[in-house]
């Protein structure tokens, strides 16, 4: 009984760390995005787009899509809410999204499409590639210095997800009413010229379960990772961008677009980097260069 009642208040905890969906868009959508310095990577990793949803940061995503070109794009799962299907909510931003995709692929880049648990629905089409886009359930990336990663959204790992998926829909709509206080903040400080501020972000970060939730997962997914015979575990799922290495394995999470607005990419060097494009940052400056603690895991 204890064991249940844990799981419940995790995943209601933890239930942000995958969605932050129906904010209303008069008073929740960013500030506009600034102009910024365009970069050229190696690859892309991004997920979690929830794409359908008012809680999609749509503008920023399309605005980093356009200043962010690479030679792999790897969308890491739960681009397209599935779930939301009766709620569905879309914008000309989410529209621009899609069209900036198919864009790269005209210029030549190849995208990786690796469905999670809010599109599930396509991996009914693994292995077969449409509009240019390859439909993979996992895959093995191998970085220009050589580390080979296992690509995977991750929600396979996710003992609530995998055991009880209703508790998750469950656990997902009483998140959602929480979020409903972010609207209103959200307004008051854009009045004040005050930059995006997360009340979700601040929810995880000192709720016990919600952080007690993303270390067992990241443990279990480098474990797992590790039966592999890889060198990383590159994953999304629960919209925690992170890059540190546990035991032997590098992990690797490219975050979300419906809270951090975060990807991670790899250089031509195999360097790899998160980058928040955060609205409130300054004029040409695209990114958040990595600690010097994470520049070492990176060169590990």
């Amino acid at each position: 009984m204890a064991e249940t009642a844990w799981s419940v208040s995790a995943y209601v905890g933890a239930a942000a760390l995958r969605s932050e969906r129906r904010q209303r868009p008069s008073s929740a959508r960013p500030l506009a995005p600034r102009a910024r310095a365009s970069r050229h990577h190696r690859t892309i990793f991004i997920s979690d787009t929830h794409l359908g949803t008012r809680g999609c940061k749509a503008e920023l995503l399309a605005d980093f899509l356009q200043h962010n070109s690479c030679d792999t794009l790897y969308l890491v799962g739960d681009i397209f809410d599935g779930w939301q299907i009766k709620r569905w909510y879309w914008t000309p931003a989410q529209d621009q999204v899609v069209r900036e995709v198919l864009k790269k692929i005209e210029h030549g880049t190849r995208v990786i499409y690796v469905p999670g648990n809010h599109d599930e629905f396509l991996r009914e089409y693994v292995g077969q590639t449409a509009f240019g886009v390859e439909v993979t359930r996992e895959a093995i990336h191998e970085t220009a210095n050589g580390k080979r990663l296992l690509v995977i959204h991750g929600d396979q790992f996710d003992g609530v997800i995998g055991c009880a998926k209703w508790l998750a829909h469950v656990g997902d709509r009483a998140y959602t009413l929480a979020l409903k206080l972010n609207d209103g903040l959200h307004a008051i400080r854009r009045a004040l010229g005050l930059q995006y501020w997360s009340l979700s972000a601040y929810l995880k970060r000192v709720v016990k379960n919600a952080v007690e939730y993303v270390s067992r997962y990241e443990e279990i997914v480098a474990r797992a990772a590790a039966t592999r015979g890889v060198d990383g575990v590159m994953c999304g799922h629960i919209h925690h961008a992170e890059i540190k290495m546990i035991g032997d394995i590098l992990y690797l999470n490219d975050g979300d677009w419906v809270e951090s607005c975060s990807a991670l990419v790899e250089d031509a060097s195999g360097n790899l980097e998160i980058l928040r494009w955060a609205n409130a940052a300054p004029q040409g400056a695209a990114n958040v260069a990595p600690t010097r603690r994470q520049a070492a895991l990176i060169q590990a």
